[in-house]
């Protein structure tokens, strides 16, 4: 522990907070815990639950030896990388059958004291919680306004990087849509008529990202966002915005 904060599994939440939790295992930066969510058609659906130092949450299934349904998807830095055998709360009460899968605080559940307890119920979601409350609330501009730094993407036929400036929730959705686009092309851009004989931007230059607090920053609080009202979509039904529209109602 140093300055109050935890460092690794081992003094993430003490041993009164954990209680009698089933199945406790502490690792080097987090902890692990039997899960499960209940379908009343289907039974009881089980897994191992993560929960990070980070406030990650990550669940392994073990509904069926050998399941192949525990895939989770993570989008950071313009990176989508796939987990074998991970899947977020929100995809594994999914993943369960659960009939009423749009709660996943109050549906997945950890055993405590032989009784299932709603993680909502336990400790479990303090680290969750506190990144949750840190990413909506750091990534305001001088103004208050959410701000979101300008992203490339590469044209898969020439190769070059485009600049996405993220201002409006429009520019917003125009950059999640092209990300999830593996053969996106200069030509989808539907504005800045950009085609695959326009010249890259300068190097020089793409180090201006449009962050408020910093013209070259490389990254901040002010101007990376991890999820808001404009640039998540509840008609969009990839995981990121699928769990962040789930979040939101709970």
């Amino acid at each position: 522990m140093e300055n109050g904060i935890a460092k690794d599994g081992a003094f993430m939440f003490s041993d009164e907070e954990l209680g009698e939790i089933s199945g406790l295992r502490r690792g080097g930066d987090y902890i692990e815990v039997t899960c499960g969510c209940t379908s009343h058609r289907y039974g009881d659906a089980v897994g191992r639950l993560r929960v990070f130092v980070g406030g990650d949450l990550e669940i392994s299934c073990e509904c069926t030896p050998g399941c192949q349904e525990g895939i989770a998807v993570h989008w950071k830095c313009q990176i989508d990388f796939f987990q074998a055998d991970k899947l977020t709360p929100a995809a594994f009460e999914k993943h369960s059958g659960r009939e009423t899968a749009r709660k996943w605080k109050s549906n997945v559940w950890v055993m405590v004291d032989g009784e299932k307890v709603p993680l909502s119920k336990t400790v479990l979601l303090k680290y969750y919680n506190k990144a949750s409350k840190n990413a909506n609330g750091s990534h305001k501009s001088h103004n208050g306004r959410p701000c979101h730094r300008d992203e490339f993407i590469r044209c898969t036929r020439c190769n070059k990087e485009r600049r996405f400036r993220l201002r409006t929730k429009e520019e917003c959705r125009v950059h999640h849509d092209a990300l999830a686009n593996c053969s996106w092309k200069c030509s989808d851009l539907p504005y800045d008529k950009i085609t695959c004989e326009t010249d890259e931007e300068r190097a020089s230059r793409k180090i201006y990202r449009g962050c408020s607090r910093s013209p070259t920053c490389n990254g901040c609080t002010s101007c990376v966002c991890f999820g808001c009202d404009i640039c998540r979509f509840s008609d969009c039904s990839c995981q990121t915005c699928v769990d962040f529209t789930r979040n939101a109602e709970t």
